[in-house]
């Protein structure tokens, strides 16, 4: 039996009212269903099939075509893929922004932390705060100057959200989806994200986040996952750490041996 053919909507087989309201492509259901002036719309829930079968005319297209929305990416992989790097070259070609998520989170809180928090940026502190700071105390004493600088590092009281963002980049702990709706939200539905478009780096990164975009109807048009052998990402990030271990090592010898002249000199 030859079936009718479906005319289907302006939108084809997405929501119209997501498309209008939040300007968003979300997938309509064929649960959600409604005819139209012989037409097919799907809806992604049955809350806005209700919405459009009050007022049909303000979600349907009139004298031109609906515009649809801009390109919407994620750009997914393992660290030193190599993510950040195709983001920005991806990102330059299409004219839309760049957001690499876990330096944006870097960003929230860098005011009140005044440095970059997380397992390699500590490791750092720590060298730097513990080793170097040792020495200048002994310069200070053989050059016998009196004058010590006292700095007290007031740290600033971090808000709930910003001591979960901290938590998160420090120990990866999720972050809560009311603070997510604070980040994530404006890059749907403000400007100039919400008619330019983005690729964003580095989220969803756990299945929790996915299922979130998915719970707010946030719906990338695209979603790429960079696969890479773990030798190539050896490769690429060895070197520079190595070069890195090199020359703090190469410092800290050129600083002793600094204090070790100075020593000799204050015994002359």
């Amino acid at each position: 039996i030859k079936q009718k053919k479906r005319h289907m909507g302006d939108t084809k087989h997405f929501c119209p009212v997501s498309l209008k309201e939040h300007f968003v492509l979300h997938p309509g259901l064929q649960e959600h269903a409604a005819k139209y002036k012989e037409n097919i719309y799907y809806f992604s829930t049955s809350e806005y099939r209700d919405k459009f079968l009050k007022n049909p005319e303000e979600y349907v297209a009139h004298n031109e075509p609906i515009q649809a929305p801009p390109l919407r990416m994620c750009l997914l992989g393992t660290h030193g893929a190599g993510k950040t790097t195709c983001a920005r070259q991806i990102a330059d070609k299409l004219g839309i922004f760049h957001i690499q998520f876990e330096e944006y989170l870097q960003e929230l809180i860098l005011p009140k932390t005044r440095r970059k928090v997380g397992p390699q940026f500590d490791e750092e502190h720590e060298e730097d705060d513990s080793k170097i700071p040792i020495l200048s105390e002994e310069l200070e004493d053989f050059s016998q100057t009196k004058t010590k600088t006292e700095k007290s590092k007031q740290e600033e009281v971090l808000t709930d959200e910003e001591e979960a963002i901290k938590a998160n980049l420090m120990d990866s702990k999720e972050l809560p989806p009311e603070v997510l709706d604070n980040i994530v939200l404006d890059w749907w539905k403000k400007e100039p994200f919400r008619s330019t478009g983005f690729i964003l780096d580095g989220f969803p990164r756990t299945v929790d986040e996915a299922k979130y975009l998915s719970e707010r109807g946030l719906c990338p048009d695209v979603a790429v996952y960079i696969q890479v052998e773990d030798s190539d990402i050896l490769d690429r990030l060895f070197p520079p750490r190595l070069k890195k271990w090199k020359d703090k090592r190469q410092k800290k010898k050129e600083y002793k041996k600094q204090l070790k002249d100075l020593k000799a000199k204050m015994r002359v």
